[in-house]
């Protein structure tokens, strides 16, 4: 291979640092409109009266949309269903008075331009009758009747996995014994570009969307369930996305309000949600964890039993599979899990990077953790000691698990062997040193998608998907697997993604797009060679007359023999010589299920803490992840993905925190001023491994993904550290320096 598995630059770099790449919020349209939203002030109720008319007074101002006087919309919930929607009733952009959430949209003020709209919707006056509403999850919690179980053990993907052996008798039995409550607050996504839909209204009433989304056929069936309009009526474009970390994998409500304004004018319009309003969009759960760890006294581990909350909306229950990590990474016999939901009057939670992983993995990790202290054995140990080359949920082996590399390259890259076990035992001057380390999983999963090869006589070839990029460098993979495939030039590669008219795709996340359509360019790819193939055995003399499709491979230009390079012919030939100056071909590819073995990527993260001892001020001074997750496409963008991901499991650790005033169901810190990210000078050394993982039977390519694991451990890791550095404990994240008194 050529360039799969090197270090390549990102082929839209250059768009995207010069200003040519346009964001929905972008794109330049004739006679465009500007919408500006309007949101609820209270978190549960009824509107009872909303006064538009000093909106409507001011010039520019065309109309004031709200539940009065929109457009008509279907009242089943059926139209309002999108791919990856939850149980329960979605909730309906200006459908009706009722009010289920602060922030809630209630009205959208269309004008001649953005700042006349934003202006106009200042002047609105809204009346309500407010009822009692909770957004507590720790009040909810204790009002059981209240919460809602997430499915039955084995129910579905997401529902906890079915319990094993005898968990509370094994606990009581057991010589070690650490039980614990850890908690993670509700988290924003936050990505750079906000939330932004451009509806083009085309002369004969079709509709072209420029939207901010991670799954662009996603987003056009939906608009056509909520407008009831033919698929063929709407075209969904995102060529690019500046960040969705799971916050797009369903439409946001701006898109509807931009399709129903530019259905209602017949004109163009434009919304653009504020970073107020982003907050009134999913976020990553709150989850309250209790973990319970049973071990001998060699560190066997015995039992273990997680119970989980999850905080989900009153309309809908969103939930992912929180707690079986727990018994997925371990040697134990017996294990028992219970997840709960707990409804709340807020938006619907949603998927946000390594959705339920990064959870449900910082309680088990820290859990662990303290049981090594307990045990009195070096955490890196324990792990070992409780390896399992099994899934111990499903019973049955690993594709393929290199963690034990993962441990050993790591704590060898971070010098684990020099830890001086004891809290408190290492210092820098003035600063008290800590090191922690965890281990990190995620699911290797893969998509049915299509891909479409254009090949053409010059020898350029244009590879097309509906999938997105979300920034993660899916147009350069995409360009290198193709242009190995088709023994092409990367620079003769022309890559076109993002479209709703393109061959199907579903939503990118999880983790699954690079190894789907990865995988997918290689079928359509041999499809191509076939046709190439029969053009070539009919050409006088053909050195390829004899060949079968699999002894033949497409190089530099040539259909060459595997076994002898001297049997070549130039594609270029073939196609003349057959009459032909474009090939074009499109496959669907599946992936057959494997109930065999389980499919999973695995990381170890190692982190060095110094806290200052007379301020608390916590820094991550070094952190060194180790991965197995099969064969990298490119080292580079694969290793921004891990570096992003460790960033952000460092601000899950010790900065997100979604801060909710609890007498107004409101978002205090709805800005990024106040909701704390890293930033530079809180990023130090970070180093990145790869570690081998040949995996010839997960897929064609033996590819599982990157895009979570990344985050996965990170934030146990860096508490884990600052008990070794404080000696104490702190459960709750994040862990600020006012929890370390």
């Amino acid at each position: 291979m050529k360039y799969i598995g090197t270090a390549t630059s990102r082929i839209d770099g250059h768009a995207k640092v010069t200003g040519a790449a346009k964001y929905a919020a972008e794109v330049k349209t004739a006679n465009l409109v500007h919408g500006s939203v309007v949101t609820s002030t209270i978190a549960r109720g009824r509107i009872t009266r909303l006064d538009v008319s000093k909106a409507l007074s001011i010039d520019g101002v065309i109309e004031v949309l709200t539940h009065l006087n929109r457009p008509q919309m279907p009242d089943d919930d059926s139209a309002y269903k999108d791919d990856v929607a939850p149980d329960g009733s979605p909730f309906r952009p200006l459908y009706d008075d009722r009010i289920l959430f602060n922030g809630q949209p209630i009205a959208l003020v269309v004008a001649e331009d953005s700042e006349i709209a934003q202006f106009a919707a200042s002047l609105v006056r809204v009346d309500y009758d407010q009822e009692p509403h909770v957004t507590d999850v720790h009040r909810r919690r204790e009002e059981p009747a209240a919460l809602k179980p997430s499915a039955k053990p084995g129910a579905d993907p997401f529902a906890p996995p079915k319990p094993r052996g005898a968990a509370e008798k094994a606990f009581d039995a057991a010589e070690v014994r650490h039980q614990g409550e850890y908690y993670v607050p509700i988290e924003h996504h936050n990505p750079m570009e906000l939330y932004a839909s451009t509806a083009i209204y085309e002369p004969d009433g079709r509709l072209t969307v420029f939207d901010k989304t991670q799954g662009v056929q996603n987003v056009q069936r939906y608009l056509c369930g909520v407008f009831e309009l033919a698929p063929d009526r709407v075209r969904v474009l995102s060529p690019f996305m500046g960040g969705g970390f799971g916050s797009g994998l369903r439409p946001q409500y701006q898109v509807v309000l931009a399709a129903l304004a530019a259905l209602a004018l017949k004109r163009s319009v434009r919304v653009v949600l504020t970073r107020q309003q982003m907050y009134g969009l999913g976020y990553r759960p709150a989850m309250i964890q209790r973990i319970e760890l049973g071990a001998k006294a060699d560190g066997t581990l015995e039992t273990i039993a997680h119970d989980a909350v999850t905080v989900t909306s009153q309309y809908e229950h969103f939930y992912r599979q929180e707690t079986g990590w727990s018994g997925l990474l371990y040697q134990c016999a017996n294990a028992t899990y219970a997840h709960r939901l707990a409804p709340l009057d807020l938006p619907t939670s949603c998927d946000m990077r390594a959705p339920s992983a990064a959870s449900g993995v910082y309680a088990l990790e820290c859990a662990m953790d303290e049981l090594a202290a307990a045990l009195k054995i070096d955490p890196l140990d324990l792990r070992l000691r409780c390896y399992s080359d099994r899934d111990q949920n499903a019973d049955r082996l690993y594709s393929s698990k290199n963690l034990r590399d993962c441990y050993r390259q790591g704590a060898e890259a971070f010098g684990w062997d020099k830890r001086s076990p004891e809290p408190r035992s290492m210092r820098d001057g003035s600063e008290l040193v800590g090191w922690g380390m965890a281990t990190g999983v995620w699911e290797a999963m893969q998509v049915p998608i299509g891909v479409r090869i254009v090949l053409t006589a010059n020898g350029s070839a244009e590879v097309s998907c509906a999938t997105s990029d979300i920034g993660t460098g899916t147009y350069t993979i995409m360009a290198q697997v193709a242009a190995d495939m088709l023994g092409l030039a990367l620079d003769d590669i022309t890559i076109k993604l993002g479209d709703s008219t393109l061959p199907q795709s579903p939503v990118e996340g999880g983790s699954w797009i690079a190894a789907s359509v990865a995988n997918g360019i290689a079928t359509t790819s041999d499809v191509v060679r076939n046709e190439l193939l029969s053009l070539a055995k009919q050409m006088p003399n053909s050195p390829l007359a004899d060949i079968s499709s699999e002894e033949v491979m497409l190089a530099d230009g040539k259909l060459v023999s595997k076994r002898d390079s001297t049997r070549a012919v130039l594609v270029a030939d073939a196609m003349r010589h057959g009459g032909v100056d474009r090939i074009e071909q499109e496959k669907t590819t599946r992936f057959a299920k494997d109930e065999s073995r389980s499919h999973n990527a695995h990381s170890a993260v190692f982190v060095e803490v110094k806290v200052d001892e007379e301020l608390g001020v916590i820094r991550v001074t070094r952190v060194v992840s180790a991965v197995a997750a099969g064969r990298i496409l490119n080292t580079k963008t694969a290793s921004s993905q891990i570096l992003g991901g460790v960033v952000w499991g460092i601000g899950m650790a010790l900065h997100e925190e979604t801060l909710l005033d609890h007498t107004f169901g409101r978002v205090m810190n709805a800005n990024i001023a106040e909701y704390h990210v890293p930033v530079n000078a809180d990023i130090h050394d970070i180093e990145v491994i790869f570690v081998d993982e040949p995996d010839d039977s997960i897929n064609r390519l033996g590819i599982k993904g990157l895009g979570e694991i990344g985050i996965v451990g990170v934030p146990a890791a860096v508490a884990n550290a600052v008990y070794h550095a404080t000696g104490k404990r702190v459960r709750d994240l994040p862990v600020t320096l006012d929890k370390l008194d």
